[in-house]
């Protein structure tokens, strides 16, 4: 029978231990282990132990979990499973912890948090650091430090009084002192006993501390209670004028639980209302389509060059205000489309002097395709997108305004928000829309260290100029702003999510409990209590853990799930029509959505006058001539509209266009500066009569031409506002057609979200990866021959080059393995396990243990060489 391997004496020999699954997991769960590549596992280890990798796997953790590490911060080191236990469940045992433990215990073992045996635990250093109570960082725990911990500055008389007072038998060794009597606070019998004895007034006093901050302050002389907890030990002084609660205390008084309320479940999510699935669908539809109209709006309403550029970047207060009136929408909404259409890539800055945003080549290609593809890469782009619209007009840490369009509205965590938010609409059955104060809570739960439960380990933090962890921090505003935001793009209707916007997630259908599913992070049973027990007669969604956020989609699954969405929703999105009504009042309805040539003919012959379940058009002699300046004749009018409407065309609408283009293009402007031209010299002679006309400055030059000082397009203007239908002409005398040029900026690519942190490694880096820290450790643990001096553990061998040369050429005819240093070209040191095959010309040929392969290696780049042991 083979004896038992050892247990590990650190955290690099725990890793080493594991297989390469489990070094996968630990990589892909921590991205920033591999920023670069360790060398070798001891490297590994060593930088999964730094502060700004703990602090960064810590934040990642969810409240049970993170309780699991708290505790053990308090608990002996190392502690045992049962000590674990005991601290969580209490003495009466929570059902609920005790099955929820091993996944907890499994998930910190899996981010290397924690190490060793079950009879053996500990957390790495720099977490108990962190998590440890301190005066100035006191524990989530609410506990204070031990009574060793406390009693190491007391003078050794102190300690013989407490001893004395405890009914403790008096010894002159202060640390056998201490000891006793913390035997004495852990034995429950006996302090039992001791409390009983103790005043009302002095159990009121410890009842104050029992659940922390466990310090109080106490006057020189204190009061007949306090004097009786002193003299026994129960508050012991930490500074003058300061006590303090010992931890032994504490947790007897608590019955031995770390944490007033252990949280193993995450709170459920509630429904607010359910809704049958077909009315979420058309109502997630509606809502898909009008978004789509929304943006294409904002797009027309600055198509011949939008808003300028703010010095500091962004879209001026004042601009942000006219674009929500055009849309008829609030500003904070208007905020919304203006950053979705950024993300998307719809939308940029023209990068000329004057610069100003308008609508990229992008935008045109979009509106090629169908609608139901165009919704989609609008949601894709909103679902992946940093940048966090509910941010503008507020404060960044500078305390300056933050502007729609403008730097300072990227937030990592935004995705990661969004679509927990919607994994959680998704788990909830169809039709169902979630209680939003139930989200929050379960969102708080899930990732403690960034919301305002918890105090941050890492000292105040500010996120949008507001300290995490006051009323309300960014996740939670974040969580608050994506609702609204799916139902403003139609990915959720009546606050459920639609089968659209579930297939956008890549989601399957709702299972029948959020709570049922595996664990987190892939967590799995790997000891830590029997595997049956109380905790496996509690029902299923008790005993275990609740589903993780889903991983997010590879490139290829996106374009698979947006596919998918658009599929879903395009059957839903009404038909465009061919069709208007005309009506008697010069008026069009437009009784849905109509075909793209349509649309736009009609928008340059009417204005839109309201929008809604149908589109009223309104014309007016502006728009008429809006449309005869764009090419049109009088005859291509009636034409049109005798083919668009199913209403006879009123009377009232073809003398409209009749009379105005009767009057269009009597008058000619030119450039000169400008003139105008017209063979009628009388109506001539009745502008230059005209006292609006001052302005323009026109003196005659014929009979029938005027000339004027200002230039065309302010004469055109200067005149069409005097009540004239002037035409403007080229050099050639040819009547110049004013259709519209659509400004587009330079081609431009959308705004790359900023990562949270590094980003996911692929399937291949982690294999990579891992194979690389093997071969490297491989490496730095075989044995090696002593050889003169030897090198101290991890540095490279050193020899001469003679030597070097020497104990390749015996190697290659004896088939023994080396140890050697090897330097590369980039200047990067490594350490190689290598058979030597064949040494000429300067190189050595040989098979390299730690790559796998055959290399050849300059010698001169060889630091040194070494023999490894014979075992």
């Amino acid at each position: 029978m083979s004896n038992p391997a050892p247990p590990p004496r650190s955290l690099a020999e725990a890793l080493r231990a594991r297989d390469d699954a489990s070094l996968t997991a630990l990589l892909h769960s921590r991205p920033d282990l591999i920023t670069p590549v360790p060398t070798d596992l001891t490297q590994l280890a060593t930088r999964a132990g730094t502060r700004a990798s703990v602090l960064r796997a810590l934040e990642r953790l969810d409240l049970f979990v993170l309780q699991t590490a708290q505790a053990l911060a308090v608990a002996a080191d190392p502690a045992s499973y049962d000590e674990l236990l005991g601290l969580l469940a209490g003495d009466a045992g929570d059902r609920a912890v005790v099955a929820a433990l091993p996944d907890a215990l499994a998930t910190l073992r899996e981010q290397a948090l924690v190490w060793g045996g079950d009879d053996r635990l500990r957390l790495v250093r720099t977490a108990r650091e962190v998590l440890a109570p301190t005066p100035q960082h006191p524990s989530p725990t609410g506990l204070g430090p031990t009574v060793q911990e406390v009693t190491a500055g007391m003078s050794p008389g102190r300690i013989q009084e407490i001893v004395t007072a405890a009914g403790l038998p008096s010894t002159h060794d202060s640390v056998s002192a201490a000891a006793a009597l913390s035997a004495l606070f852990t034995d429950r019998g006996r302090m039992a006993a001791l409390l009983a004895g103790a005043p009302a007034e002095s159990r009121e006093v410890l009842t104050r501390l029992v659940w922390g901050p466990p310090y109080g302050q106490v006057t020189p002389e204190p009061a007949a209670h306090l004097r009786w907890l002193l003299d026994r030990g129960l508050l012991l002084p930490t500074a003058p004028g300061t006590v303090v609660l010992p931890r032994e205390v504490a947790l007897h008084l608590r019955e031995g639980r770390a944490h007033r309320a252990p949280e193993a479940v995450p709170p459920p999510v509630g429904t607010a209302a359910t809704h049958p699935a077909q009315i979420v669908d058309a109502t997630a539809a509606g809502q898909a389509y009008t978004a789509l109209a929304t943006v294409e709006d904002l797009l027309k309403e600055w198509d011949e060059g939008g808003p300028t550029v703010l010095r500091a970047g962004g879209l001026s207060v004042r601009d942000l205000k006219r674009t929500a009136v055009a849309l008829d929408v609030s500003e904070p909404v208007a905020a919304f489309w203006v950053e979705l259409a950024y993300a998307a890539g719809l939308l940029a800055s023209d990068g000329e002097a004057d610069e100003r945003y308008a609508a990229t080549p992008a935008y045109d290609a979009w509106l090629e395709v169908p609608p139901a593809e165009r919704w989609a890469r609008l949601a894709e782009a909103w679902l992946t997108a940093t940048r966090t619209a509910g941010l503008v007009g507020g404060r960044d840490s500078k305390d300056r305004t933050l502007a729609a369009l403008g730097p300072g509205l990227d937030r990592s965590v935004a995705p990661e928000v969004r679509h927990r938010v919607l994994g959680l609409l998704a788990a909830l059955p169809e039709g169902a829309a979630p209680d939003l104060g139930s989200v929050l809570a379960r969102l708080r739960w899930e990732r403690p260290l960034r919301g305002p439960v918890a105090t941050p380990v890492g000292g105040p933090a500010r996120e949008g100029g507001r300290p995490r962890g006051g009323d309300e921090d960014l996740r939670s505003r974040i969580a608050r702003w994506t609702p609204t935001e799916a139902e403003l793009l139609g990915i959720t209707g009546r606050g459920a999510l639609s089968a659209h916007g579930r297939a956008l997630l890549g989601a399957s259908a709702p299972a029948a409990s959020v709570a049922s599913a595996p664990a987190p992070g892939g967590g799995r049973r790997t000891g830590g209590g029997p595997a049956d027990g109380p905790g496996d007669k509690l029902p299923a969604h008790h005993r275990r853990r609740p589903p993780a956020p889903r991983a997010p989609l590879s490139p290829a699954e996106r374009v698979a799930a947006s596919a998918a969405a658009a599929g879903l929703l395009a059957p839903l999105l009404p038909e465009p029509l061919e069709h208007v009504l005309l009506q008697a009042d010069l008026t069009a309805v437009a009784p849905g959505p109509l075909e793209r040539p349509l649309a736009e003919t009609l928008g340059v012959l009417a204005d839109v006058e309201s929008k809604g379940g149908a589109t009223v058009y309104r014309f007016t002699p502006a728009s008429v001539r809006r449309a005869l300046d764009a090419g049109r004749t009088a005859a291509d009018l009636h034409a049109f509209l005798t083919a668009h409407s199913r209403t006879p065309v009123p009377q009232p609408l073809a003398y409209l266009i009749d009379d105005v283009a009767r009057k269009h293009g009597r008058l000619r402007v030119g450039a000169a500066s400008a003139y105008v031209r017209c063979d009628d010299d009388t109506l001539l002679n009745e502008i230059l009569a005209d006292r609006r006309s001052a302005a323009l400055r026109l003196r005659r030059l014929a009979p029938t031409v005027l000339a004027a000082q200002a230039d065309p397009a302010t004469l055109l203007e200067g005149l069409r506002a005097m009540g004239y239908a002037p035409a403007a002409e080229s050099a050639e005398g040819d009547v110049l057609i004013a259709r519209a040029q659509a400004h587009r900026t330079p081609p431009r690519a959308a705004p790359e979200p900023v990562p949270d942190g590094p980003p996911a490694p692929d399937a291949t880096l982690l294999s990579a990866a891992v194979r690389a820290i093997r071969a490297g450790d491989l490496a730095a643990t075989t044995p090696r021959k002593p050889a003169g001096v030897p090198a101290p553990a991890g540095d490279l061998p050193r020899t001469s080059s003679a030597e070097t040369l020497a104990t390749m050429q015996a190697a290659v005819l004896t088939g023994e393995a080396l140890w050697i240093g090897y330097v590369n070209p980039e200047g990067a040191a490594s350490q190689r396990v290598i058979a030597p095959i064949r040494v000429e010309g300067g190189f050595v040929t040989a098979y390299d243990h730690t790559a796998d392969e055959v290399r050849t290696y300059p010698l001169h780049r060889v630091t040194g060489v070494a023999e490894l042991a014979d075992d």
